[in-house]
């Protein structure tokens, strides 16, 4: 027995040092082949007496299994090391690579920035809010009655009755679904923020729309809402002309037009005019919708109309990068194109 401990620990030493699959090979032949001592030590057992003969058995067994096993894990931990030498060095993919470093961000998020950065800079805070809504924040609360054109399922993506998504302030059954505007997040802030505050919520946004030049079903919004005291829409007109010079330029002319949203009231479209612009020359274009808000939307989050009032508005990211780039086509954008994308 004293023969066998030796052994193991002759053993053992070599497997540990055994630097290849080949080498290990011959070591396994050397200690547990036909030829072996190992196989010596099992022939010289029918000498011993038979108490002996048993003990002695289950510790040769005991030393077959345990080089066995060891021979098994540096043989796996050999394989691994051949299969690492051919990836070459080990690399961190957390570390940034020098193509990673000169890539620009994507024309959407630089267009996004910059517009938050704008109205940061006018004392706006950035809230967020869910892309999987309820009817009530998407439209009940916004004034959009259940019979208007945007809460049909071939307008908007509804989830079945039953989808469990989240909780709601309205009704216990009522449907879940993609939001389509981020105006949901500005029916949130009205419930969630004490007055007087302002905020802009950019995020995606969700329609069955068909894909074509200037249309996708998912998009990139930012609204914004100020609420106060004694709000008109003299504040409203400053904070979009400010906006539309520190965007564009400072030579843009800006007006209002008349039109309608069921959350705003008055409401109006925003153009620009603009000498040239991408495809645009010396002409009125639409950017924007905006308006004050609609005296019922500031009843369903609890305040009086009449001690506070408030404009909101909403861009479409993408809608401005076309402008400010000169980009035509919205399905650009998401074609993961390096060759468009790096041009940014």
């Amino acid at each position: 027995m004293d023969a066998l401990e030796s052994l193991k620990a002759e053993a053992l030493k070599a497997i540990g040092n055994c630097s290849s699959v080949s080498d290990l090979q011959a070591i396994k032949s050397r200690y547990l082949g036909g030829g072996s001592q190992i196989i010596g030590l099992l022939k010289n057992l029918k000498n011993l007496p038979q108490e002996e003969k048993v003990v002695a058995g289950q510790q040769i067994n005991t030393f077959k299994r345990t080089l066995e096993e060891e021979i098994g894990k540096r043989n796996k931990w050999l394989q691994n090391q051949e299969r690492l030498k051919k990836l070459g060095d080990p690399i961190d993919p957390s570390l940034l690579t020098s193509y990673a470093s000169e890539t620009p961000l994507h024309p959407l998020t630089q267009t996004c920035q910059r517009i938050v950065s704008i109205f940061k800079r006018l004392g706006y805070s950035v809230v967020e809010g869910p892309e999987i809504e309820t009817e009530w924040f998407c439209f009940d609360a916004l004034n959009v009655p259940p019979n208007h054109p945007a809460r049909a399922e071939k307008d908007t993506f509804f989830f079945q009755k039953n989808t469990k998504v989240g909780t709601t302030k309205k009704k216990a059954d009522e449907a879940y679904l993609l939001r389509t505007q981020t105006s949901t997040v500005q029916i949130r802030s009205l419930g969630e923020h004490k007055p007087p505050f302002k905020v802009v919520s950019p995020g995606r946004v969700f329609r069955r729309d068909t894909v074509d030049a200037t249309h996708n079903f998912n998009f990139h919004q930012v609204e914004g809402i100020c609420v106060d005291q004694n709000i008109s829409i003299v504040d409203l007109r400053g904070t979009l002309d400010f906006f539309v010079r520190e965007f564009f330029g400072k030579n843009i002319k800006t007006r209002l037009r008349p039109s309608f949203f069921p959350f705003t009231e008055p409401s109006f479209e925003m153009d620009i005019f603009v000498e040239k612009l991408g495809k645009f020359h010396n002409t009125w274009i639409e950017v924007w919708g905006c308006g004050m808000v609609n005296p019922h939307v500031l009843g369903n989050a609890g305040l009086d109309p009449q001690e506070w009032q408030g404009f909101a508005f909403g861009f479409g990211v993408e809608r401005l990068a076309m402008f400010l780039y000169g980009i035509e086509d919205i399905r650009r954008f998401y074609q993961n194109d390096t060759r468009f994308l790096s041009q940014f």
